[in-house]
């Protein structure tokens, strides 16, 4: 099923009674009875029992107070981090992400996790985050270049460049800020942005 909140046309932020005014007009539009008789009645009784299950699923969660839809292996459903991450909400984007189950931490999670991380100057971090992505999911072009980038930038002296005694993210000298604008530079470009517009 696709994102329940994009079915009903609402977002994260609405609320309950947003979610079930939406969920009425749409369910008003497409009741099998306006259909009677009608060619589009089986592509109505289709759409009635999509918006049902998605009203059902975004209740439930609510209800439960988690965020099962972050399960999905699709990645589709952190579509809200992703826009947080774009739109400069890093200390929100991290809220989310910490909120996630363990079990339900997929490879997008540890996509994002590693963006937000590079955003905030752990590069250590970033880089293991965007190794687990690229290994959980090896067919994504968007890990495996996040992750091949941070590689090259350092270079394949040690399975995580990154990791040296004392020093976090690595030295940081005249050679190699270069190096580490344009990383940052090609992470903005895969989350939608542009640090150096030449480039």
């Amino acid at each position: 099923m696709n994102d329940a909140y994009s079915i009903l046309g609402v977002n994260r932020n609405s609320t309950d009674e947003e979610i079930k005014n939406a969920y009425r007009a749409l369910a008003k539009k497409y009741h099998p009875d306006q259909f009677a008789d009608n060619p589009l009645s089986d592509l109505a009784a289709e759409k009635m029992k999509e918006l049902n299950e998605a009203y059902d699923a975004i209740m439930n969660e609510r209800k439960n107070g988690q965020s099962s839809g972050y399960g999905s292996s699709s990645g589709g459903d952190f579509a809200d981090v992703r826009n947080l991450i774009n739109s400069g909400r890093i200390d929100e984007a991290q809220l989310v992400l910490d909120g996630v189950p363990m079990d339900k931490r997929n490879a997008e999670w540890y996509f994002l996790s590693g963006s937000v991380q590079y955003k905030r100057g752990h590069f250590e971090e970033a880089y293991t985050s965007f190794a687990t992505a690229s290994r959980m999911n090896p067919q994504n072009p968007e890990y495996a270049a996040a992750f091949s980038r941070m590689q090259r930038q350092s270079g394949p002296f040690s399975s995580n460049p990154y990791r040296t005694s004392g020093n976090m993210g690595g030295s940081m000298d005249c050679c190699n800020c270069c190096s580490n604008l344009i990383i940052a530079d090609c992470c903005c470009e895969c989350m939608g942005g542009d640090l150096i517009p030449c480039c």
